[in-house]
């Protein structure tokens, strides 16, 4: 355990995916997949290395890896975690780490496609561990880019091209806001210019300085997030996009994440007063994508447009600003990755099979796949939030703490998640038991055993979480104290 402190785990942790894409690049094709696989479960170690020396009990950042990156103007490489944070880490391992094992190809681009993947691994890593501004952007940005080329050159769909130039160019746009704030923040700073981010939150600004800040994140953020009406490129990205892609940016919301570790602690009172503004956009974003999720023919859409109305949840969730909206908005961002995530996966596969993700030519999907069948059910009841299944708490707690602070809003909760359940149970029902239309599903495979391995290991953890929520709670609880205890 001693030596495990001593050693710089989170740089670690962002630095390896880097080497991987770097030895991917060098060598032959044939290797690639094993590269990412080796990648993707040293990886995972590492996070379980995290979470054995991370204190639970202490609120503050911890682990961190600090050095001067650029002296001139005070920048450093900062890495820290706390219990916002750190589960992220293992999350994210584990959903790249299914991506890795089910990307099998060895064609001769195939090491390009995996070097971009690995570069987009190591951002998001940097993303939930920056603590210095600038390092947070440059990860944020550096994002974009094996995102547009993965979806542009690799994508399904014939407007694929189009789909990435809309995502990066709506994404790049966002950042200026978001940097505009960064500057804000670090010219306030009393010693002088600073990004460190545990100077920004030690020193708050003003009121009508935090009034700036909330504003302009919240426009940077709430395109990644995103909120409604900022959401336009989400179903596009849905139905032109690699299951891969579309299954990390469906279940890692960096765009929530960024706003509960940066635009509200660093303008609480401004979060305060424009708490209408929060929850009135989570409102209008968990009943329009309900209901947009209805309308849909496509499994792809659907889900998209149900991934907008839970994610308007956890927003409706963090806007209630008290511990159990915190609580429950923090372990359904986790959830994400593994429901969503799982999701966008099987469909993903669904889709390699029949070359189609339209209803109408998917009847009796479930007779010839019932594996797959069994797994998205699963995987659609905990979006449901089921009981037994780990979006059950954590859905309780969003709807509790949304509950007392605005009963209106539970209410919409309540209207919301029924009418999301409603579009999946539909969907799936013409999907995998309707009547077999298409020749071709006479022919289709079931899940082969690297899928069925993902699957089952997504489900195992969203079963054995949901039995077992407190142990969530128990490791974010000192961090989500502290983070309410800044809002007062």
């Amino acid at each position: 355990m001693d030596i495990l402190i001593t050693l710089p785990l989170l740089t670690m942790l962002v630095v390896l995916p880097i080497i991987g894409g770097l030895i991917t690049l060098l060598l032959p094709a044939r290797l690639t997949t094993l590269i990412a696989r080796v990648v993707g479960v040293l990886g995972l170690l590492i996070s379980f290395s995290v979470l054995a020396v991370f204190d639970p009990g202490l609120g503050s950042f911890q682990l961190i890896d600090e050095a001067l990156w650029m002296p001139g103007i005070q920048i450093y490489f900062r890495l820290g975690v706390d219990g916002i944070s750190v589960l992220f880490l293992p999350a994210t391992q584990i959903l790249f780490c299914a991506v890795y094992f089910l990307e099998r190809e060895d064609k001769p681009d195939a090491p390009l496609r995996s070097a971009l993947l690995m570069l987009f691994h190591a951002a998001t890593l940097g993303i939930f561990c920056a603590l210095d501004g600038v390092l947070f952007f440059m990860f944020w940005e550096l994002a974009l880019l094996p995102t547009y080329f993965l979806v542009s050159r690799w994508g399904l769909g014939a407007l694929r091209r189009e789909a990435a130039t809309q995502y990066i160019l709506t994404m790049l746009l966002a950042g200026i806001p978001i940097m505009a704030a960064f500057l804000l923040l670090a010219s306030q700073m009393p010693g002088g210019s600073s990004f460190d981010l545990r100077d920004w939150l030690a020193h708050p600004l003003s009121r009508p300085q935090q009034t700036v800040v909330f504003l302009l994140m919240l426009l940077g953020f709430g395109f990644k997030i995103p909120l409604f009406p900022l959401h336009n490129w989400l179903p596009v990205m849905a139905n032109e996009g690699t299951a891969g892609v579309l299954a990390i940016v469906a279940g890692l919301k960096i765009g929530v994440f960024a706003l509960l570790r940066l635009a509200i602690p660093l303008a609480p009172q401004a979060a305060l007063d424009l708490h209408w503004l929060l929850a009135g956009l989570g409102t209008a974003g968990l009943l329009f994508g309900a209901a947009a999720a209805l309308a849909q023919t496509n499994l792809r859409s659907m889900l998209a447009y149900s991934s907008l109305s839970h994610v308007s949840m956890v927003v409706l969730g963090i806007a209630s600003f008290n511990l159990a909206g915190i609580q429950g908005s923090v372990f359904q961002l986790l959830n994400f990755s593994l429901i969503s995530g799982g999701l966008f996966l099987m469909i993903g596969a669904l889709h390699r099979r029949t070359g189609t993700n339209e209803v109408g030519q998917l009847g009796g999907a479930a007779k010839r796949m019932p594996w797959m069948a069994s797994f998205v059910l699963l995987f659609g009841l905990a979006g449901m939030g089921i009981p037994g299944t780990s979006g059950f708490p954590a859905e309780l707690t969003i709807f509790l703490a949304v509950f007392t602070k605005h009963a209106g809003a539970a209410l919409a909760v309540l209207v919301g998640a029924a009418v999301a359940a409603a579009a999946f149970l539909s969907l799936y029902r013409q999907a995998f038991f309707g009547p077999a239309i298409a020749p071709a599903m006479n022919d289709v495979l079931d899940l082969d055993r690297p899928e069925r391995s993902v699957a089952l290991v997504f489900g195992v953890i969203i079963v054995f979480f949901g039995l077992f929520p407190q142990i969530i709670m128990d490791a974010i609880n000192a961090s989500t104290h502290l983070w309410v205890a800044r809002l007062r």
